[in-house]
């Protein structure tokens, strides 16, 4: 199994952290894995984020943080950083994306299509908070064919989600 860890900024202002390896084992070899979570002191105040990419033998962390945000701003932006970073690297195939957020599940699965038709507003005719995240991450999916998402529960002995909710708590603190 190789593992890649390089740092730095890259455009978007996703980082690439240290890494550990996972334990959970996927069959498909073509298949890739992207693990997600977000982190919040206070909410709003200092937020992180935490991905971890599997693709057959190779794993990729990212993390990355801002000062002031919510942390369903970060969960969100990690999903989206994870998909800017895939993109960039030419990384594709059939995606199953993984979060402890019901929200960004919800919001991409279920909600976004009555918030567009409506004019980005919600059922209580309220404008949807996060818009511009909502946006970004539905231009990165709208063209994918290949995507699964999967809830998890977070801080429930998932490795793999426990280790973005380590990136992103780390990213808290940078």
């Amino acid at each position: 199994m190789s593992l890649f860890s390089l740092f730095g900024h890259a455009k978007n202002g996703c980082s690439v952290s240290p890494n550990a390896p996972c334990m959970t084992s996927h069959d498909s070899s073509d298949q890739i894995w992207i693990f997600t979570d977000g982190a919040c002191s206070g909410n709003p105040g200092p937020g992180g984020w935490g991905v971890l990419i599997r693709q057959e033998q190779n794993i990729f962390e990212l993390s990355g943080g801002e000062n002031h945000t919510t942390n369903n701003r970060m969960e969100m932006l990690a999903v989206i950083c994870a998909l800017e970073w895939a993109q960039n690297n030419r990384i594709q195939g059939p995606m199953t994306i993984t979060s402890d957020s019901q929200y960004v599940i919800k919001g991409i699965t279920q909600w976004i299509t009555g918030w567009m038709r409506n004019g980005w507003k919600t059922s209580a005719n309220k404008p949807v908070e996060n818009q511009d995240l909502w946006q970004r991450l539905w231009d990165l999916c709208k063209n994918q064919s290949g995507i699964t998402w999967q809830w998890v529960r977070g801080h429930n002995g998932h490795p793999e989600n426990e280790r973005v909710d380590a990136l992103a708590r780390m990213a808290v603190m940078r």
